[in-house]
């Protein structure tokens, strides 16, 4: 039973709470709805009472205006009905007009709106309406409505409510009772169990074994350890720190040398004057990746631009970074002019990235972009052989300026785990044909061990155009793809 109230009572006051809330919210949409419907009422009593009431006021009889106002309101919602002409004249109203409603009052109405107002026989609602006769105006219909019913009305609402909210609250908690119990006993004892009642509506009445007792404290013991143990990778618990990502990349990755290759370098080196002044380029992709490298200690392998870069390399181009404390090694790969123009403002910016945006702008693809972007891959690929300290490492490629590094890598360095990173979208097969040398990239992407996109939308394009261009095989239900012999998840 206790166990059962565990369930019940939260929920309960959970429930409580929600209806608590929800209560006015529905009285004040409530009192909204029914404004708009009094004030579209007055609007039809106006418009039909317009005609007989400009017939009354030409014959100038006053007494069966009154009268005629006070046949109207016997409709148990109409309270009191005047009609206030246009100067001179005397208002007609019904004796019930409260006399905050009067006619000498309706500077306190403006607009054509529904006005809540409380006198003395309750709340009402006072709606204004002119009239027209020739195209000019003869006065003005107040039309006053009781609003009492309203006030029966939430009530109604209210009560209706709080049992629906009892009801709901009883049905969970009784499910929730029940799918425990059956989880915590197996789907046979737990519905034996149920049957006798034992848990839900009374405590099981199973005989304590005090033979057992020591046996079972230290199984709770034990379970207590084994979770402590694991509850630092649960992600919700899970404190993202340097020493945690240590302990993950030696438990998980057996302490494999980490390489991340990017085109952008995570710190560079400008010169101002005689001084040499370290900067942090604004990239997310430096942000995600900076605090990984500095609690593995790997190489972070990129393009060498600042006007102070060499200077500050040692003899094997490696600068040690932060500079404040350094945690990781930042090898850098040095670019003539013609390559960087060819390779990255080229084939990678005006090829590569256009048509995988599927930009209004045309792709442009020449011989010699391509050829420099094949030899700036093949350059980055030495380095990161050189880098290498094992035959096995995890090299991280980042984006699509490295489309033919994972190929580069895998045939140099066979058991290493290649994991590469498209930062772009991915187009359809139709679109990524018109590239020349579509083959080429696709078997370079497919030397990751491991291939990323943003969605899995991008996925299912990258998988259509291996299987259409490539003639690959590919098995969608694990997006995976098999290319001469060597399996790439995707």
């Amino acid at each position: 039973m206790r166990l059962s109230l565990r369930f019940v009572i939260p929920l309960l006051l959970a429930l409580a709470a929600f209806a608590y809330a929800v209560v006015p919210l529905v009285d004040k949409l409530t009192l909204r709805w029914f404004v708009r419907d009094l004030d579209i009422r007055a609007s039809l009593i106006a418009n039909t009472v317009q005609e007989p009431l400009q017939d009354l006021l030409r014959a100038g009889n006053r007494t069966r205006m009154a009268q005629f106002f006070t046949r109207i309101t016997q409709d148990e919602r109409l309270f009191a009905i005047a009609f206030c002409p246009a100067p001179p004249g005397e208002p007609v109203a019904t004796p019930t007009l409260p006399p905050e409603a009067s006619c000498s009052a309706l500077d306190r109405f403006p607009g054509p709106s529904g006005h809540l107002l409380t006198s003395a026989h309750g709340p009402v609602l006072v709606s204004v309406r002119p009239l027209e006769a020739e195209g000019a105006a003869i006065g003005s219909l107040v039309l006053v409505h009781d609003m009492s019913f309203v006030a029966r009305r939430s009530a109604e609402t209210r009560k209706y409510v709080f049992l629906f909210f009892v009801g709901l609250g009883a049905t969970v908690a009784l499910i929730t009772v029940v799918i425990a119990q059956l989880s915590w006993r197996g789907w046979v004892q737990g519905l034996r169990a149920l049957l006798r009642g034992e848990g839900l509506f009374r405590p099981s009445d199973r005989p304590d074994v005090p033979e057992l007792r020591p046996i079972a404290g230290d199984l709770r013991a034990l379970i207590r350890d084994i979770e402590a143990q694991h509850r630092s990778r649960d992600e919700e618990q899970l404190a993202w720190t340097p020493e945690t990502l240590r302990a993950i990349l030696r438990d998980d990755l057996r302490g494999q040398q980490v390489i991340v290759v990017s085109n952008r370098e995570p710190y560079i080196h400008v010169r101002l004057g005689d001084a040499i002044e370290t900067r942090r380029p604004a990239s997310g992709l430096v942000t995600a990746l900076e605090p990984i490298m500095r609690a593995c200690s790997g190489t972070w392998v990129a393009h060498g631009g600042g006007s102070a870069d060499r200077d500050v390399a040692d003899a094997h181009d490696r600068v040690a970074v932060p500079p404040e404390r350094p945690a990781y090694q930042l090898r850098r790969v040095w670019l003539s002019d013609e390559e960087e123009t060819g390779y990255y403002y080229g084939f990678a910016n005006e090829g590569l990235w256009p048509l995988c945006h599927i930009a209004h702008v045309r792709p442009v693809f020449r011989t010699s972009d391509w050829e420099l972007y094949v030899r700036v891959n093949r350059t980055f690929a030495r380095a990161v052989v050189d880098e290498s300290k094992s035959p096995d490492p995890i090299v991280l490629v980042q984006d699509y300026h490295f489309a033919l590094l994972p190929r580069m890598i895998q045939e140099a360095l066979p058991a290493a785990t290649i994991i590469s990173f498209w930062h772009i979208p991915w187009p359809n097969p139709e679109a990524f044909a018109i590239c020349p040398w579509r083959d080429e990239l696709l078997d370079g992407l497919l030397g990751s061990s491991i291939l990323g996109f943003h969605t899995q939308f991008h996925c299912n394009n990258f998988v259509d155009t291996v299987d259409r261009l490539l003639e690959a095989r590919v098995d969608r239900e694990m997006f995976t793809v098999s290319y001469r012999g060597r399996p790439t998840a995707v």
